[in-house]
């Protein structure tokens, strides 16, 4: 079951299930092992990217419905390949109530609803709270939309906001007289309030995917909401149609260890399974995990820190402290991020965390996470009257009235006992404090006692509190404390660490990427090889990427910034010539834009104001989702236009670029051939197999041209070798194409050459610019790194590749070239790339 390689396919409207089934040949004829799929259950209206599950019961309609899946999985089979399916068991998608039956049903009935369990509701806090009213958090704006905005339909069945659609219960949407009510009356008489959007963070009833209230947390600990969220799945694993599945997001559930156990059990012990879990440097998975391994964001990290230059270290962190005006800290950056998550978008988090704190609850209201003074808000309305874009309204239909017991609607909020502040402030402290993103205890007691020993040394005099909830947690670890701190730290590092402080501690972009550590610069060899010898003694049959639909960058983008490590003394002055003549109104932002610009260009207007739209709302330093500032935002979109619209910096741009161009190709190449070749089964994210330069989603989910790359492996089938250096360079990028073909063709055809593991290492003057590992003693793999240097040093000149055994007889597999020595000399072996696959003769 376990494939020799995957390709990750992103399905959507604009890429079908049938579209799919057209690709298998050519992922057949590239070398791929197995289809993997993004989510394909039924989403929300729009979505493109299936996360938002509404329907978990339905392949998704505008992805090609049953017999488009069926059609793909067909295809796949004809030609030998595998399927592995991505499965969001944390939340459903609530944006469009009427699309998903299951938040319908609650919605109507309440408490009686029979998905009232299904959902993370705290119930008595009072009617569940809906945050799309384009209204301030005050009762009297909120009591005027509602009044003037909010209709009844014709039947008088559901309440209107807009595009949105609610449902009234049974028997509420006449007067007590049986004359008809307005729709403020209707509406107040609901088990839900329409609220402003921005009262979300504070005052959400109900558990969420991280701060997006749109997506709904599922109890899936419970056997019956297993059951109701995988039936269909399990459906097609059964009919030998899914060969493995890949578990979206683990660390949002209850109990991961329990789920993942019950998942293998109703699977079996024969499917490949994976979790999209992100593990610190260094961190392992749970051993009492019955899982393969991971999505691969450990390995992204060890494959692209190989080609970081360390020595770069010194001038780019200087860079960084002139442009700022002071020294970062990236510990004291993360921090600083996550507290603002706490102390903003998840401060209904907090609270409900808090309140469970024993001994420490007090009367009245205190503002639990506001202390500091920041709004509590979530993600603004976007254009036109409601928050946000909306998918419209569902063709789903209703599910009708639950068969429950249908109590009157619930009333509104009692009287509440908030917590005492200082029981907010430390569950605050604490969850920014994890040096990973959570514990499973009783597995992982180390990471909450080295939470506790940050959080008390930030804050001293909360002492006795933190000591409070680790006791609590550790006498019982499956607690309603112990459980909540776990699921949100998680949700804290995420939003904390990769959603904000990625985009404000910019010295050097490359490596802000998930499962990353901008602290640490770059991986070093004998780094890269202990943790490759790690996994294949501890997790041979993980996955490995380096490119998803959640990183930052693509691989190809990192590839070529890291550049800017070897040539910080070219790097630092062209910067500052530029940011001078086109500042942004942030000098972080400055440090941000001007190394995307430089890592994707080429890169139209239009991508780029989107992208630095996102990042300058996801640094929340100047702007935010949150609390927009109109004038930042508008002098962030008309940044692009402006530089672009410089001849003399575009000119200069293009010349930079052109300089680490080479070199970055280099390291792509490099990357490419050290996953493949390396432990683990590699993933390719669709398109990658080319050049690819994109940025953080949605721009790498734009189209890929498939016929392209059709074209180009039949030229390499036909014995082209594309050029690579000087003059003679190939400017489709067909280069990364034959050496992703040749390796995952090698991997599928002859998996036995791809066992055990051990570093090969080089001998002369330029040693250090080489990487290379043998698997068995018949396959080796090297790599150029710091190409720069390597040029710079004069070549490779005597540095020789001794190989194993002493054998004498190879070929590389990229080029065909036979290699007749048992020490090659590096400046034959990679004349011609600067890459080599070399397999023993016999």
């Amino acid at each position: 079951m376990i494939p020799s390689s995957t390709y990750r396919i992103q399905f959507s409207a604009e890429m079908t299930l049938q579209q799919g089934a057209e690709l298998v040949p050519y992922l057949d004829a590239l070398g791929v092992g197995a289809v993997y799929a993004s989510p394909l259950l039924t989403s929300g209206k729009g979505s493109n990217h299936g996360y938002d599950v509404v329907d978990p019961t339905r392949t998704s309609g505008a992805r090609g419905g049953e017999a488009g899946r069926r059609a793909l999985v067909a295809m796949a089979r004809e030609h030998g390949m595998g399927f592995l399916l991505d499965i969001v068991p944390n939340h459903v998608g609530v944006a469009d109530a009427r699309a998903n039956p299951w938040w319908w049903d609650v919605l109507a009935h309440g408490r009686g609803s029979r998905y009232a369990s299904y959902f993370d509701i705290e119930w008595a806090a009072g009617p569940i709270l809906l945050p799309v009213l384009g209204a301030e958090p005050d009762p009297a704006d909120e009591e005027k939309v509602i009044s003037s905005e909010v209709t009844l339909s014709d039947d008088r069945t559901e309440l209107r906001y807009y595009e949105r659609s609610f449902p009234v219960a049974p028997g509420t949407a006449d007067g007590a007289d049986g004359s008809a009510a307005g729709p403020a009356e209707v509406h107040a008489r609901q088990h839900y309030r329409l609220t402003s959007w921005r009262r979300g963070p504070a005052e959400l009833t109900y558990r969420r995917f991280f701060n997006v209230s749109a997506l709904a947390a599922v109890r899936v600990e419970d056997p019956e909401v297993f059951a109701a969220m995988h039936g269909e799945v399990l459906r097609w694993v059964a009919a030998g149609e899914v060969d493995g599945l890949r578990v979206d997001h683990p660390d949002g559930l209850s109990d991961p260890g329990g789920y993942v156990r019950r998942l293998r059990a109703a699977i079996g012990p024969d499917r490949w399974l994976l979790v999209e879990k992100i593990l610190g440097v260094g961190e392992q998975l749970p051993v009492s995990w019955p899982v393969d391994g991971t999505s691969g964001y450990e390995a992204l990290r060890d494959v692209c820190g190989v080609f970081v230059d360390a020595d770069g270290t010194g001038l780019l962190t200087q860079l960084t402290a002139e442009h700022l005006g002071r020294r970062e800290n990236a510990r004291a950056v993360e921090h600083a991020a996550r507290r603002d998550v706490t102390d903003t978008i998840l401060v209904a988090e907090v609270r409900r965390i808090a309140a469970l704190v024993p001994g420490l609850q007090q009367g009245g209201h205190a503002a639990i996470g506001l202390e500091q003074g920041h709004p509590a808000a979530i993600p603004g309305p976007g254009p036109g009257p409601g928050p946000g874009p909306s998918p419209g309204p569902s063709p789903s239909p209703d599910p009708g009235p639950s068969p429950s017991p249908d109590p009157s609607p619930d009333p509104g909020p009692g009287p509440s006992t908030d917590p005492d502040p200082r029981a907010g402030e430390a569950v605050a402290e604490l969850l920014c404090s994890f040096p990973v993103y959570r514990s499973y205890l009783p597995e992982g007691r180390s990471a909450l006692d080295t939470a506790v020993s940050v959080a008390r040394a930030h804050r001293p005099d909360l002492t006795d509190v933190l000591a409070t909830i680790r006791d609590t947690m550790l006498a019982d670890p499956s607690g309603a404390l112990a459980t909540r701190v776990q699921q949100t730290s998680g949700m804290v590092m995420a939003k904390g660490v990769e959603d904000t402080a990625f985009y404000r501690y910019n010295r050097l972009v490359a490596l802000n990427e998930v499962g990353s550590d901008p602290d640490r610069f770059g991986v070093s060899p004998a780094e890269f090889h202990d943790r490759n010898a790690g996994r294949v003694a501890s997790w041979p049959r993980t996955m490995t990427t380096l490119s998803t639909h959640d990183t930052k960058r693509s691989e190809d983008v990192r590839a070529r910034l890291a550049v800017l490590a070897e040539i910080p003394d070219e790097w630092v002055p062209r910067f500052r010539r530029w940011a001078a003549a086109h500042p942004l109104p942030d000098r972080s932002l400055d440090l941000l834009a001007w190394q995307n610009l430089v890592g994707a260009w080429p890169i139209s207007a239009e991508r780029l104001v989107a992208y630095l739209g996102k990042a300058s709302w996801e640094a929340t330093l100047v702007t935010s989702h949150i609390d927009p500032n109109a004038e930042v935002d508008a002098a962030v979109a008309a940044w692009p236009e402006q530089v672009l619209g410089d001849a003399g910096t575009v000119a200069e741009v293009a010349e930079f670029v052109a300089r680490i161009d080479g070199p970055g190709r280099s390291n792509s190449l490099g990357q490419k051939l050290l996953q493949i070749a390396g432990p683990g089964v590699p993933d390719v994210y669709q398109g990658t197999e080319l050049y690819e330069y994109s940025l953080v989603d949605p721009d790498n989910r734009r189209p890929v041209d498939w016929e392209l790359r059709r074209r180009l492996l039949a030229r390499i089938d036909g014995g082209w070798l594309p050029g690579f250096g000087g003059t003679d360079v190939d400017p489709e990028g067909a280069t990364k194409l034959l050496v992703t073909a040749h390796a995952l063709r090698l991997r599928r055809q002859r998996p036995e050459l791809f066992a055990g593991y051990r570093p090969v290492p080089s001998e002369g003057q330029a040693a250090e610019h080489a990487i290379a590992f043998a698997r068995s003693t018949q396959l080796v793999a090297v790599a150029t790194r710091l190409p720069v240097g390597l040029a710079a040093g004069g070549g490779w000149a005597d540095t020789v590749l001794p190989l194993p055994d002493g054998a004498a007889s190879w070929t590389d597999v990229l080029t065909g070239t036979p290699v007749e020595s048992s020490a090659p000399r590096l400046a034959q072996v990679l004349a011609r790339y600067p890459v080599a696959l070399l397999v023993r003769a016999g």
